[in-house]
C-alpha cells in the first residue's frame, strides 16, 4: 500500500475554459496581484487591480464600478473576471457613513471598523456580477478566497472572516444569479490550507505564501480552467519567454545580437498567430 502524506484537493472543472490570451480583469487582495502578474508573464492582456489592492467585497465592487465606467476598459471587452476576497472587515468613514477603500493614512479616529455579514457579502458579490454582465453579458467570473491570514484580527478572527466569505460565495453559487451566470469558485484557499499544510510554503512572516505556492496554484488553475488551445499556446510561448529572460555575459556580442534577433522573430510569429497577445 502506498502511503499518502498530503490531501489533494479535487477541483471541479468549470463550465467554461480560458482561451489563449484572453482579456481578463483581476480585482481583490494582494493574492490577486500575484496571480494576475503570473498571467502577465504569459502575455495575457490583463488588468490587475487598477485602483489598488482591495480586500473586502464592498471595495471589490467599487473597483469594478469605476473600471466599467472608466478608461481602463479601453473600448475592449473582458471575457473573464477573477475576484479574490481577503476579508469581510470594512472601514466606514464616520463623517459620511460610507465604506472607504483606502484610509490614505488619515487618523484612525475618523473611521469605524465593521464586519460584513454573510448576507451583505453575498449582496456585494451579486452587484459585482451585475456590473460585469452589463459590460459583457457572457463574462465568466472566477471567485477565490485569499489564503493569506490576517494576524491583526487574531488567527481565530481571521478564520471567522474567511468562513464568512466562503459562506457568502457558496450562497451566491446556489442562488439564481449563480445558476444563470458563468460563476465558478476556484479553491486557492483550500489548496494552501490542505494540500500545502506546511510552514515551508510561507514567507518569513508566516502569513504570505511563497512564490513556489503561487506557481503551484497557477499550475492547478491551468490544469482545470485552460482549454487545450491555451495549453498549446503556453507550451509555444515558454521557450520564447525563457530566451527573452536570458541574461548574457556579453550583451554587445554579435552572437547575442543574432540570438535576440531570432527571438524577436519568434515573438512576432506568436503575436501573428494570437492577435490578442500582449507585446
Amino acid at each position: 500500500m502506498v502511503l499518502e502524506f498530503r490531501t489533494i484537493i479535487d477541483i471541479e472543472k468549470p463550465r467554461f475554459e480560458i482561451e489563449p490570451c484572453e482579456r481578463i480583469l483581476f480585482v481583490g487582495s494582494c493574492f490577486a496581484d500575484r496571480i494576475g502578474r503570473r498571467f502577465q508573464e504569459e502575455r495575457f492582456p490583463v488588468t490587475v487591480n487598477p485602483y489598488g489592492v482591495m480586500y473586502n467585497p464592498a471595495s471589490v465592487l467599487h473597483t469594478i464600478e469605476r473600471t466599467m465606467r472608466g478608461d481602463e476598459c479601453g473600448g475592449q471587452t473582458y471575457t473573464t473576471a477573477v475576484l479574490t476576497l481577503g476579508t469581510n472587515h470594512v472601514y466606514i468613514e464616520k463623517a459620511t457613513g460610507e465604506i472607504v477603500d483606502n484610509c490614505r493614512k488619515r487618523p484612525q479616529r475618523l473611521f469605524e471598523e465593521r464586519k460584513l455579514s454573510v448576507e451583505e457579502c453575498e449582496e456585494y458579490l451579486i452587484q459585482c456580477a451585475e456590473q460585469l454582465r452589463q459590460h459583457n453579458p457572457d463574462i465568466r467570473i472566477i471567485l477565490t478566497v485569499s489564503p493569506i491570514r490576517y494576524a491583526k484580527y487574531g488567527y481565530h478572527g481571521s478564520q471567522l472572516s474567511k468562513a464568512t466569505l466562503l459562506l457568502a460565495i457558496d450562497k451566491l453559487l446556489s442562488s439564481s444569479v449563480g445558476t444563470e451566470t458563468h460563476l465558478y469558485y476556484f479553491p486557492a484557499y483550500e489548496i494552501v490550507n490542505d494540500e500545502l499544510r506546511d510552514y515551508r510554503f510561507y514567507a518569513p512572516d508566516m502569513l504570505h505564501p511563497t512564490e513556489q505556492v503561487v506557481e503551484y496554484i497557477w499550475q492547478r488553475l491551468v490544469d482545470v480552467c485552460f482549454s487545450n488551445k491555451a495549453k498549446v499556446y503556453l507550451s509555444e510561448w515558454q521557450p520564447v519567454k525563457e530566451a527573452l529572460n536570458h541574461r548574457p555575459f556579453n550583451p554587445d556580442s554579435e552572437e547575442y545580437k543574432e540570438f535576440m534577433k531570432k527571438t524577436q522573430e519568434k515573438v512576432q510569429r506568436i503575436s501573428e498567430k494570437y492577435p490578442t497577445f500582449a507585446r
